[in-house]
């Protein structure tokens, strides 16, 4: 029995694998030609996206997306990880426990209703109180980081539990305050947890499509300013994939593929930083 087990879960895991290794190989069969074809330096910094004229330049998308994930995390991580440390260190047991809940709750609201939201309520506010349209690169950094921060929240602070009592105890004993442990003990163990959360963050808000779509304005123009309308690559994706065929198919799929390798190097980057500061550490 324990043997069939064990073979259960390895086939599992190598179907797992296996539909990785597909869904990536289909990703570069359909993708690499129309980037060889075009040039990759064309492909990824023209302007000109112009699928009836052949012109396939990514490069105001790829701006836009950079645009607005940093926007978003621009005021997301910095709440995101003060509410993990209030949640894990201020408030009480019985408080952070319901806040968790509370936050868990709204990681479980789908995309569409945060877009809906934004539309409804975020759009408006910004074309009454600041100027142009609504849509636009603040709209969506609003709506964006709100998305995020229940998976910046659970995971730090998840991290920030783990860390072992004897840390505090030891800083208290040592005449530390309780905010100077957090600060100096606490949050220095937990980061690599932190630094986990913000990748996955991150991959949230790049990859985030329908909330964007509705609340951004969808120009392939780089925005000038935060009230600027933009189009991200994702956004372009869902937008033209419907009606796309031939070389502008083919350009919508390589756009997938530089989502793909841009997020496998991200990681790669952050593995990097995570043991470099656990060997400073040591």
């Amino acid at each position: 029995m324990e043997h069939l087990i064990v073979r259960l879960l390895q086939l599992f895991a190598s179907v797992s694998i296996i539909a990785i290794l597909v869904i990536t190989a289909f990703i570069f069969m359909e993708g690499l030609p129309l980037i060889f074809k075009t040039g990759l330096v064309k492909f990824l910094f023209s302007l000109d996206w112009s699928p009836t004229r052949s012109s396939f330049g990514i490069g105001s998308m790829l701006v836009g997306s950079l645009y607005l994930t940093f926007s978003a995390l621009l005021w997301s991580v910095p709440l995101g990880v003060s509410a993990a440390v209030f949640m894990a260190e201020i408030a009480s047991k019985r408080a952070g426990n319901l806040l968790g809940r509370m936050v868990e709750l709204l990681a479980g609201i789908p995309s569409v209703v945060y877009g809906f939201f934004g539309l409804i309520v975020i759009v408006p506010l910004i074309r009454e109180n600041l100027g142009g349209n609504g849509m636009s690169l603040l709209a969506g950094a609003i709506v964006l980081g709100i998305m995020v921060l229940p998976t910046i929240i659970n995971i730090s602070r998840d991290a920030i539990i783990a860390i072992p009592e004897e840390y505090k105890t030891s800083s208290l004993a040592l005449g530390a305050t309780h905010y100077q442990t957090i600060g100096r003990v606490i949050l220095p163990a937990a980061r690599s947890g932190i630094i986990t959360a913000i990748v996955l963050g991150m991959g949230r808000a790049i990859g985030e499509t329908m909330a964007v779509v509705m609340v951004t304005g969808n120009s392939t123009t780089i925005p000038e300013g935060p009230l600027s309308p933009l189009r991200t690559m994702t956004s372009n994706i869902v937008l033209e994939m419907g009606y796309a065929s031939g070389d502008h198919q083919a350009a919508l799929f390589a756009t997938g593929l530089v989502l793909f390798i841009f997020i496998i190097m991200l990681n790669l980057v952050v593995n990097m930083v995570v043991k470099a500061g656990g060997l400073n550490a040591k």
